[in-house]
């Protein structure tokens, strides 16, 4: 249980796994393995009791700033691992962060999602280091997003067989 470990020393509590809202109608798993990897849909942040964090909605550069930004996208990966967790039974499963895929909620003229994404890829290598987190990472905005989230996030992962 080295990645608990990691949490617990980092006083990070994962969330409770995300719930949708009410009236969504979800087809899709949060988190699909296939042989060594793991495809993580897309997330948004969530409060810890697994509900979409509403207390910060719309665009960054507009309605959010770049660092509530920043903090959204920390809270979406907390999300991620609870998924992760979830899925797995055992977050010592993940060998390695190899893709992520970060969306900005984007106001006209808004061009520094990679910092705003650079949240969640922060809390990723803090709590599995550089050999195990480090990922390659893409961080665009985009006009919209569901719900009003500023920030969406998915990603792959390489898990022990």
């Amino acid at each position: 249980m080295i990645i608990e470990a990691r949490l617990k020393e980092l006083e990070i509590t994962l969330p409770e796994p995300t719930k949708v809202p009410e009236g969504f109608r979800r087809t899709f798993p949060f988190v699909r393995v296939q042989g060594n990897r793991a495809y993580i849909s897309g997330h948004g942040p969530t409060n810890p009791n697994g509900t979409i964090a509403t207390s910060l909605l719309g665009k960054v550069g507009a309605e959010v700033t770049k660092e509530q930004a920043y903090q959204s996208a920390r809270l979406t990966g907390l999300a991620i691992i609870a998924s992760l967790k979830q899925e797995l039974g055992d977050l010592d499963k993940v060998k390695s962060w190899l893709r992520v895929f970060g969306m900005v909620n984007s106001a006209p003229g808004f061009n520094q999602q990679p910092a705003v994404i650079n949240g969640f890829s922060d809390l990723i290598l803090q709590v599995w280091g550089q050999e195990a987190g480090r990922h390659s990472r893409s961080a665009v905005g985009m006009v919209e997003l569901p719900f009003g989230l500023p920030v969406e996030i998915e990603a792959e992962v390489e898990i022990k067989e």
